[in-house]
């Protein structure tokens, strides 16, 4: 709670700080989003929706629909509708460098929405993934300490999957140099679907006999994917499975007992924060000015960056009560079907 106390503050000191910078009203803020499979992303654009009408910004977008090339026409067409700022969630960090290279030779600024766009002329907004990486994997590993593990990555094109996976081994190195983790099966999911990773677990469950004793899943879209493998084997409950974003079905899982963790990034405060960013950088305030800022240099090109990362907080059985308290989702959805008196925050 207290990581989570210290977030939020965080996060409304800079909208403080931000609401008496951007103070120009009437820009238009384009939003490029990969696309909508995941329930998170609904929940980012009202919040950035929200934001901007807050101080009389105007709101327009276009869905890539996981498109590397219709998300370089949808960002010319935001630039040729007028926007004077453009928050981009990459479907391809690097397919979409020509486009960033476009808005920013025209002088309209770029934030880098939640994934990693490597341009020192882009700003560069998300969570710490690298700790999201690491809470995943303590959280797993609590629970099977030593045994088969499989790891469903992210995105091949997307740098956040590489971040989660190193932090991930941070946690588990110790653990696989000493053998009592075995890495038995490791896989990208494309496009972050579930039913890629679907597959892809599959394969490893028959690879392996069924012998998998643990699942560090990116995030909760593969995690769905990985339960419905598990189910299938009636392995789902046995095996502890990570994921990230708290959608709202893993957080029902959660509480049933056939996820482990969901680490939460409450996209309502990135979403919030990207928005009032774009607006402040579209004024002409300086990346490096912007509230909260730090040079990030972790990419793949090491190319440093003005960014800003917030705190996530790690969700399980234990602390479901977090995101219910703060109203992210209804108790009735995170505990449907759970049996009276198992989960703390069903009661």
């Amino acid at each position: 709670m207290k990581k989570f106390a210290t977030a939020m503050l965080a996060g409304v000191a800079m909208s403080m700080t931000l609401a008496s910078v951007a103070d120009a009203k009437d820009k238009i803020v384009g939003v490029s989003w990969s696309n909508f499979q995941e329930e998170r992303w609904k929940t980012d654009e009202a919040a950035i929706k929200a934001a901007l009408e807050a101080t009389g910004d105007k709101y327009i977008s276009a869905d890539a629909q996981s498109n590397p090339g219709k998300q370089l026409t949808d960002v010319e067409s935001l630039i040729a509708q007028g926007a004077n700022a453009l928050i981009i969630l990459a479907q391809d960090s690097s397919a979409i460098g020509p486009a960033v290279e476009k808005a920013v030779a025209e002088g309209i600024p770029v934030v880098g929405y939640d994934r990693l766009i490597e341009n020192k002329d882009a700003f560069y907004l998300t969570f710490d993934n690298v700790e999201v990486g690491r809470m995943q994997a303590r959280e797993v590993f609590k629970v099977k300490p030593e045994g088969n593990y499989v790891f469903i990555k992210g995105s091949g094109t997307d740098p956040n999957a590489d971040f989660l996976f190193a932090g991930a081994m941070e946690v588990l190195k110790e653990a696989i140099d000493g053998g009592k983790i075995k890495n038995v099966g490791e896989a990208y999911t494309d496009g972050w679907l579930p039913a890629n990773a679907q597959k892809n677990m599959e394969q490893f469950l028959t690879s392996n006999d069924n012998k998998v004793d643990a699942v560090v899943a990116a995030n909760d879209g593969t995690a769905g994917g990985v339960v419905a493998a598990l189910t299938a084997q009636g392995l789902a409950g046995s095996v502890p499975v990570s994921g990230q974003d708290a959608d709202h079905a893993a957080l029902n899982r959660i509480a049933l007992g056939t996820q482990t963790v969901s680490v939460w990034k409450d996209s309502r405060a990135l979403g919030k924060a990207a928005a009032e960013i774009a607006s402040a950088l579209a004024d002409g305030t300086a990346m490096d000015a912007i509230p909260g800022t730090v040079k990030f240099s972790g990419g793949p090109n090491k190319v440093e960056m003005n960014s800003v990362f917030l705190a996530p907080v790690a969700i399980t059985k234990d602390n479901l009560n977090v995101v219910i308290d703060a109203g992210w989702v209804d108790k009735a959805t995170v505990c449907q079907g759970v049996a009276a008196g198992s989960v703390a925050a069903c009661n």
